[in-house]
């Protein structure tokens, strides 16, 4: 048997993963285990749980894979500071002595790094180096269900490219168009990002979320001055607004002055209509790019399935999009499309493309992924113990009565905090460490966001509904089990507004209820869906299933477990100073049931400004 370890780090992200003979064993990002968001030092912990869980010493391990190449990497910024000089020389003089002294070097930093994990001698021949966007295409089509695919892959930059397409059969993926640094999507979105107010590469689905609230006024703005688009959308970006290539900056004077504004100070200054426009325009201009990418690639090489991934295939409103436009037979998404996924592709590609080992696409159930629960789990003794330790007051119930009364907590409106089973792969919470709620109450989305979450009200929760109702609730024919795809709630659903709820603009129409299930429905009446399978996770099915029982309903609010800047929950004592810093009513952790009136006081922790806000 052939073990590999898939190693993502330095960037964002930073993750691990382990293949055995191409089946996927386990997957993790440093940020759960650190519990610093995005952490993208060397993933000691991360290693350590797919080492442990695959029952592994890292000496027993036939290959390790870095998801990219260093000194591509290096020569991108060399040509890059060369091409803008003078531009950015004092960024150039900064970097350079880091490049000199560790990253150019970055076999001997990975092998002093493996050694504080196991100390041996570390066979040289045994690590590989991947290209970024071939192990982000890896992870997109050799988990999926297909056994031909067209592969796009967009995000900030890896080494030099920024957007790719591969066409991959069986066991082969070959990347055959590929848009070069500077031009990148995935920057302009996050110059954009910045340019409202948030924080680049945490804060997109943040604009994502604004965006509907606002009208694409300024699309003509950016087409004139910031991206020339051509019909197949290869595209450039006008750099002249731009200071990512040479500084510290996305954005430059020139692009404030365009849009007649500063960039929004988040502590200072609110989100108004013009920040919901700005989102409206370039979620548009992103949507455009990304649909006319696939109308080409499609007539061009005929081939009727596509995978996603890299960070800007976390766009689940432009990839509802595709969809809807039917430009594929089929759609599949790596649900840990970011860097972290990137762990995992660059295992997955050593296995099938170099060593050539054979491959067919199984359709064990929807894919390889496993529902993406990859991550750590506790069994009922491992709960039991820390719960105890940490002063909390439980009942522990045989399954049916942990269904029946957290169904009805539920039903009662009652917020719950949802820890099951393995923790899952990726930024999405999908019923492994979830918070929970009623999608039928008109306040819960609110007192989620501004009670629980700490975050901005205008923030879209997602359903989780039964995969078997999904067609009876919203315009979708397939499944979506990652959450990876907006559509729109079914019009015998909604609730049409009144004349007078029309003319409100902006935050002002986020208490209007549009729905029969307002707390997911956003304000363009669209939903991020997550279908749910018994295969997969048949806790969460069994809950669901209990709930429509209760309420005619098949759907719950599903949202990740954690605070705004904390990572998802891990460990069942990160779940309890969670639920005992909010104002969660219950906590669900494997087969014990809490109370939140029930404990002690004494416990409660401020979590408002435990974690910086992202």
């Amino acid at each position: 048997m052939t073990t590999i370890l898939g190693i993502s780090a330095f960037y964002h992200d930073s993750a691990a993963a382990i293949v055995k003979d191409g089946d996927i064993i386990a997957a993790a990002q440093e940020e759960r285990f650190t519990r610093k968001k995005h952490d993208s030092s060397f993933p000691f912990e991360a290693i350590k749980f797919v080492l442990d869980y695959s029952k592994n010493k890292l000496s027993e391990i036939d290959a390790i894979v870095f998801y990219e190449k260093p000194f591509l990497k290096f020569e991108r910024l060399l040509e890059t500071y060369i091409a803008f000089a003078p531009d950015g020389f004092i960024q150039f003089s900064k970097a350079m002595p880091k490049w000199l002294k560790e990253k150019l070097f970055q076999k001997n930093e990975l092998i002093n790094s493996l050694k504080e994990i196991e100390n041996f001698k570390i066979d040289e021949s045994k690590i590989f180096f991947s290209e970024h966007h071939l192990s982000h295409a890896s992870s997109a089509f050799y988990p999926s269900p297909f056994n031909e695919a067209i592969v796009l892959t967009a995000d900030g930059v890896g080494e030099w490219a920024t957007t790719t397409v591969a066409i991959a059969k069986a066991n082969k993926l070959k990347i055959v168009k590929e848009i070069h640094f500077p031009h990148s999507l995935g920057l302009l979105y996050s110059a954009f990002t910045f340019y409202t107010g948030f924080k680049v590469n945490s804060g997109e689905y943040k604009l994502m979320g604004l965006a509907p609230y606002g009208e694409p006024k300024y699309v003509d703005k950016i087409l004139e001055n910031l991206i020339d688009i051509k019909s197949d959308g290869s595209f450039r970006l006008n750099q002249k607004y731009f200071k990512y290539a040479t500084g510290l900056k996305m954005i430059n004077n020139k692009f404030e002055n365009l849009f007649e504004k500063k960039a929004r100070n988040p502590t200072k200054e609110k989100i108004e209509q013009f920040h919901m426009d700005i989102a409206a325009s370039i979620q548009k201009i992103t949507e455009d790019v990304i649909l006319k990418i696939c109308r080409s690639v499609k007539e061009e090489y005929k081939i009727e399935n596509l995978c996603l991934a890299g960070g800007v295939a976390l766009n689940c409103v432009a990839n509802g999009k595709i969809l809807k436009e039917k430009i594929f037979k089929n759609i599949w998404i790596q649900p840990a499309a970011g860097d972290a996924g990137g762990s995992l592709g660059a295992a997955l590609q050593y296995w099938y493309h170099e060593l050539e080992n054979s491959r067919d696409a199984k359709m064990k159930f929807y894919d390889d992924m496993k529902g993406s629960y990859l991550g750590p789990e506790f069994s009922n003794t491992e709960i039991k113990k820390e719960l105890t330790e940490s002063g909390a007051v439980f009942e522990e119930l045989n399954d049916q009565d942990l269904i029946d009364h957290t169904a009805k907590s539920l039903s009662n409106g009652d917020a719950i905090g949802w820890f099951q089973g393995r923790m899952e792969f990726g930024p999405r919470a999908l019923g492994g460490r979830s918070i929970l709620g009623d999608p039928r109450s008109e306040t819960m989305q609110k007192n989620l966001n501004l009670k629980v979450k700490y975050r901005e009200s205008f923030r879209p929760f997602a359903p989780s509904i039964l995969a078997s109702d999904v067609s009876n609730w919203f315009e979708l024919e397939i499944e979506s089990p990652y959450m990876l795809i907006v559509a729109d709630v079914k019009k015998e659903k909604i609730i049409k507004m009144s004349n007078e709820q029309k003319k409100l603009f902006g935050i002002s129409k986020l208490n209007i209820k549009r729905s029969e299930i307002p707390a997911v429905t956003h304000v363009d009446y669209s939903a991020r869906i997550q279908t749910v399978q018994k295969d997969t996770n048949s806790r969460y099915f069994n809950l669901l299933t209990k709930f429509k029982e209760i309420t005619g309903c098949p759907v719950l609010v599903n949202t990740s477990f954690n605070v705004r800047g904390e990572p998802i929950v891990n460990t069942p004592k990160d779940a309890f100073n969670c639920f005992m810093g909010t104002e969660l009513d219950k906590l669900v952790i494997g087969n014990f049931y809490l109370d939140k009136q029930k404990q002690n006081p004494n416990l409660k922790k401020d979590y408002t400004s435990k974690f910086e806000l992202d």
